[in-house]
């Protein structure tokens, strides 16, 4: 069976926390999808690309929902989300999934 892409997992925890926490109206549930989905994408560049590569990825993701925030003030929620989660999504496969 094959895995799923890590760069999807990283993706949709960001897409998945955003939509959770809006569609419930409960920001710490979109939270614990954020983190669940983090978790797992660490797991998998760690286990995928190395220690250090699954830090820097894990700092990206940090830092892409951070600076979603103040990007969607200029560009609108869901575009904001949608842009990092892409960037996220681009810098997971080509540092972890492309390999494999």
């Amino acid at each position: 069976m094959r895995k799923v892409p890590s760069a999807v997992i990283a993706a949709g925890g960001l897409v998945g926390g955003y939509g959770v926490a809006r569609w419930s109206g409960k920001r710490q549930l979109g939270g614990v999808v954020l983190a669940a989905a983090g978790a797992t994408a660490a797991r998998e560049w760690r286990q995928r690309a190395g220690g250090t590569a699954a830090g820097v990825l894990t700092a990206a993701y940090v830092a892409a929902f951070a600076g979603s925030h103040p990007l969607a003030r200029k560009v609108g929620a869901w575009p904001s989300v949608f842009g990092v989660a892409g960037a996220v999504a681009l810098a997971s496969w080509a540092v972890a999934d492309r390999r494999g």
